[in-house]
């Protein structure tokens, strides 16, 4: 018996746009002409253009995002602020517990923290 043939998940692309460091935009610029540059069709994984990125960043972008500060957020979740703040800077790992309270405050995708 023949294999069904299966369709490829993703067949849209869509524009996201970034705010990111001025210091970056270098960096940036030379992976995306690594692949082509920006009328390729070959998707750039995004771990090459933002190696940096982390659950932490995600948590700093996303809190500045809606104007809280560390106080606030700890406020809103019920931690101390040092706990944002060890979050933030990577000492800490954030739960999938604390993601989702995150995730719900910060109108993010919990999965974005973990």
């Amino acid at each position: 018996m023949l294999e069904p043939t299966r369709k490829s998940g993703t067949t849209d692309y869509v524009e996201i746009k970034f705010r990111i460091p001025s210091g970056k935009v270098d960096e940036i610029i030379k992976v995306v002409a690594q692949h082509g540059g920006q009328e390729s069709s070959v998707p750039i994984p995004w771990r090459e253009v933002f190696p940096d990125f982390n659950p932490g960043v995600a948590l700093r972008g996303g809190r500045k995002k809606e104007g809280l500060t560390q106080k606030d957020l700890a406020r809103l979740i019920g931690v101390s602020k040092n706990r944002i703040s060890d979050i933030e800077h990577g000492k800490l790992p954030i739960g999938k517990e604390m993601a989702k309270r995150l995730g719900g405050i910060l109108k993010v995708d919990y999965r974005v923290f973990l």
